[in-house]
């Protein structure tokens, strides 16, 4: 099995990193193939190109040569791992711009009707997406109607053919002792073991 992990976390020292560090772990010591990119790290370029707006030019002329790598490894991967902050009901900037780079047309979906409904190309069919969190569940969802599920669940991953969507949210990350935080990275690890069980 291979899967790919991406942290978007700008900190080294982050609860965000450790959840990243205990993931790619536990799923190496599942003999798990594991992609791991920590986006701020390699300095991913969030920015999207004129050249990448152009749905006639083909993908190898569209994109540089560091989101084709990004491309053609997501091909080759059975499950996706997103760990990263609520930062304004949104992603980090430079995930978002990794989304819109690296989940483009003709890699990653095609569209073959009007009405823009889109065929998936993913060869991954399952996802787990961790996130941290300072907002109160309850007002998460009443005020804001959680908008990262929105985002992951509903808009991102089903387009690109991930059916499979798990999400953990942690929070409030920043009143939590070292107790809470060992159980959830706990949780983090089981959640990537499931991830790897053909009927889980």
């Amino acid at each position: 099995m291979r899967v790919a992990v991406y942290l978007a976390h700008p900190g080294p020292d982050s609860f965000n990193r450790a959840l990243f560090d205990a993931v790619t772990a536990e799923l190496r010591a599942r003999d798990v193939d594991v992609l791991a990119h920590d986006l701020y790290a390699e300095d991913f370029d969030p920015a999207l190109t004129a050249a990448e707006t152009d749905t006639v030019a083909t993908s190898a002329t569209r994109s540089g040569a560091v989101v084709r790598e990004h491309q053609a490894e997501i091909a080759t991967v059975d499950a996706l791992v997103f760990v990263h902050p609520n930062w304004w009901g949104m992603p980090p900037a430079v995930l978002t711009g990794w989304i819109q780079r690296v989940l483009a047309p003709a890699v990653a979906y095609k569209l073959d009707t009007a009405d823009g409904e889109p065929a998936g190309l993913l060869r991954a069919r399952r996802a787990l997406v961790l996130n941290t969190s300072d907002t109160p569940a309850e007002r998460e969802h009443t005020e804001f109607g959680d908008p990262l599920e929105r985002i992951w669940a509903s808009c991102v991953l089903p387009y690109v053919g991930v059916d499979d969507v798990r999400r953990v949210v942690f929070r409030t990350v920043t009143d939590s002792d070292d107790r809470t935080r060992a159980d959830w990275l706990r949780r983090a690890r089981e959640a990537a073991a499931e991830l790897t069980k053909l009927g889980g």
